[in-house]
């Protein structure tokens, strides 16, 4: 008896994924875990695996289809050995019982004669809204469907875009130009950063750092600090050890907003910005108010790898309650960071630069750098957020206050 191998939980907030590639072909042996097919999330890519050892029987959807938690992806056989396609999957259709939903799933239905085509969750969410394939244009899925992400997106527009929207017409493209498809990741970024502008009240404030006594504190201790732990001491730590102590003191900038209610943390999940290869993540440290310097170190620099190699996972991308994130390594010096929703704070560190400061009425050469906060306007107020960001520059500026907590 065929087992249907599903599309598994994805996470926080993610219902649906699209299929990416398929990993097996029908007819092929596969062994337990072994991957099956890729799918591709809001946030990251990840493989479904074989539930044992056994043949892949057929494939249920298609490269490119969108597909909802649960959603039957592939018909599995286990303890069957490889080899030729069976002639069942090869010339009859799925059994009755998985057949519906398939059908359900995989047909989509243009709203009119010449409009886009639709996924069925689409369709279901333009007919709740009363919109046409049309208002919404063309899609992002395979072959310019509209999926449910695109009437999502249409949603989010303020009123009065979705009021004046018309289909528009084909771009006459220059030879010299090349079109290439938004990857699912970067669609799902450049939509959530819209929605966090259209949803939140944001205003950014500023201030700067004098790094000399971290340079000095880095100096004096790396060598022991590396020969202990076997990872550097870097600003990246020192930085999420004062936002920490911050925001025990300013708890509203580590709070969220639903509906009508604030919803308080007594934790911190600090959100730390890294750079992949298909764009910007936010991987999670979680409980990072109980961490040291060289535990947050050690995260980091095991997200930073995972970025990199594309292996962060749906759990490590969820759950964050404030962010950090650093533009200074690419050389930025000053910015305005867009929260990351549903957060009301995010902090961002720019590059460090030497710059002549008055200290004590003498004219001095200092590392410096600006540092910017943006925040949620509904549930932080203005001096809240300019006391939390002058907390940061003195714990930064005086790392004993770490210490001894004050």
């Amino acid at each position: 008896m065929p087992v249907e191998i599903k599309v598994p939980a994805l996470g926080e907030s993610v219902t649906t994924a699209t299929v990416g590639k398929w990993l097996k072909q029908p007819g092929e042996a596969v062994k337990a875990d072994e991957g099956i097919v890729e799918l591709e999330t809001d946030k990251v890519s990840v493989e479904v695996p074989a539930p044992a050892d056994g043949c892949l029987e057929s494939h249920v959807v298609k490269e490119g289809d969108e597909v909802e938690v649960g959603a039957v992806l592939a018909l599995f056989e286990k303890g069957k050995a490889g080899g030729a396609a069976p002639a069942k999957a090869a010339s009859a259709p799925a059994p009755a019982k998985a057949a519906a939903p398939v059908a359900a799933e995989k047909a989509p239905q243009p709203a009119a004669a010449g409009a886009p085509f639709a996924l069925p969750a689409a369709q279901k969410l333009m007919t709740e809204n009363n919109l046409s394939a049309n208002q919404v244009g063309q899609g992002s899925g395979l072959g310019g469907r509209i999926t449910k992400g695109d009437v999502l997106g249409f949603l989010s527009q303020p009123p009065v875009n979705q009021q004046q929207a018309a289909p528009r017409p084909p771009r006459k493209d220059d030879p010299r130009e090349e079109r290439v498809k938004m990857t699912r990741l970067r669609r799902t970024i450049a939509r959530r950063l819209k929605d966090a502008q259209n949803t939140a009240a944001m205003l950014t404030t500023f201030n700067e750092v004098d790094l000399s006594a971290a340079m000095e504190l880095r100096k004096e201790y790396q060598d022991f600090f590396v020969k202990k732990h076997g990872v550097k001491l870097g600003f990246m730590s020192i930085f999420s050890r004062a936002v920490i102590a911050a925001l025990k003191e300013f708890p509203a900038i580590n709070a969220e907003i639903d509906g009508e209610d604030v919803i308080y943390r007594d934790f911190v999940n600090l959100g730390i910005a890294v750079g992949g290869p298909n764009g910007l993540v936010v991987p999670v440290i979680r409980d990072a108010d109980k961490m040291s310097f060289a535990q947050i170190e050690k995260t980091i620099a095991g997200y930073g790898k995972a970025a990199r190699e594309g292996t962060l996972k749906i759990d490590d991308l969820s759950g964050g309650t404030f962010s950090i994130t650093n533009g200074g390594i690419y050389g930025s010096l000053l910015s305005t960071p867009i929260l990351n929703s549903p957060q009301s704070g995010i902090l961002g560190m720019h590059a460090i630069q030497e710059r002549p400061v008055a200290v004590n009425g003498q004219v001095v050469i200092r590392p410096m750098m600006y540092t910017a906060l943006s925040y949620d306007h509904r549930i932080v107020d203005g001096k809240e957020a300019v006391s939390f960001l002058v907390r940061i520059k003195q714990n930064v500026e005086d790392p004993r206050r770490l210490l001894i907590d004050v």
